[in-house]
């Protein structure tokens, strides 16, 4: 499993033309199940995202977490985070889980978020997709 993460004042997923999940702050995180991805790992992922010091305290260092700061998750299924891009100049998605199995560890990951402790919006797995958020820092982490 990788996550990307965006650290946001607000974001919103479309789904023709049809807003279909927004956040005001909090993080945005785009998701890709790979093969042999396991549930447990799903929880893991959501236990690191929910505590990551990435907001900033008082001081303005990047020590309150997700919880601490009372922030939403946006999360956006994006199988293209799973591409290989070492050969030629067409990616490879072979690394992706296969669409029905991604479906479910998806939701299942978003449902780990939810019981952390944070509000969760989601975009819809497997749909053309438009994402509009305001990247605040800019602040990005990767997660594998």
């Amino acid at each position: 499993m990788k996550s990307l993460l965006q650290r946001v004042t607000r974001a919103e997923v479309r789904v023709a033309d049809q807003v279909v999940g927004q956040i005001a702050a909090g993080v945005v995180v785009f998701v890709a199940v790979e093969r042999g991805d396991q549930e447990g790992m799903l929880h893991q992922m959501a236990e690191r995202i929910v505590r990551l010091r990435m907001f900033s305290d008082d001081a303005g260092r990047m020590n309150r977490s997700l919880l601490e700061c009372g922030g939403a998750a946006l999360v956006v299924s994006q199988f293209t985070l799973a591409a290989d891009l070492a050969k030629g100049h067409r990616p490879s998605f072979s690394r992706a889980e296969a669409p029905d199995r991604a479906r479910h560890l998806y939701h299942q990951f978003c449902l780990d978020l939810a019981q952390q402790g944070v509000e969760v919006a989601q975009g819809v797995f497997g749909a053309d997709m438009q994402v509009d958020l305001v990247n605040d820092g800019p602040v990005t982490f990767w997660l594998e």
